[in-house]
């Protein structure tokens, strides 16, 4: 399988444990592109939701997708810091259409001062039961949290404080 090539441009698309498309972000750029990672740029792109709402990012904010990771971190760039956003849902898969992975509801956001919140606590559990999230999956998900708030105490990938400002780097100079 061939993974997307630094530069070009992709679209992200999540979807829910049942197969619906969940949210789709246009144009992120690839800064690296390899079968375990995938980090890639992106900065005031339109997102579609699935009710058929549209909406445009406010910031630059660089991507990071791992291949065996039960999540995936944004590093949103504003005047204040660095504002992460983490979503709990699969490792990635590339297709050649677009780069995918199943959202499991569970949100970390994180401030620049490395303080966090745990979101949509509520949704994951509806969700659980309504689509039948299987113990498994419900495990993984539990361990990517805690594997998650670790690596923010450890300030580990995504969340070394050079990552974000590296990378961003290397998207205006794509840009």
């Amino acid at each position: 399988m061939e993974f997307p090539e630094t530069g070009r441009t992709i679209e992200i698309q999540s979807y829910k444990h049942n197969g619906t498309l969940h949210r789709i972000w246009e144009e992120t750029l690839i800064l690296k592109g390899t079968s375990k990672e995938i980090v890639g740029g992106n900065d005031r792109i339109l997102v579609h939701e699935s009710d058929g709402r549209s909406w445009r990012t406010r910031e630059p904010a660089i991507c990071y997708f791992h291949g065996e990771k039960w999540f995936n971190v944004i590093g949103m760039v504003r005047a204040d810091g660095i504002h992460y956003y983490c979503n709990l849902g699969t490792p990635f898969v590339w297709d050649e259409e677009a780069l995918k992975y199943i959202d499991y509801d569970l949100d970390i956001k994180i401030f620049p001062d490395m303080t966090y919140n745990l979101l949509d606590e509520d949704e994951y559990k509806r969700h659980k039961e309504e689509m039948g999230y299987p113990v498994k999956i419900d495990r993984k998900i539990n361990q990517a949290v805690r594997e998650l708030q670790s690596w923010i105490y450890q300030r580990k990938g995504p969340f070394d404080p050079q990552f974000v400002e590296q990378w961003y780097e290397r998207y205006l100079f794509f840009r």
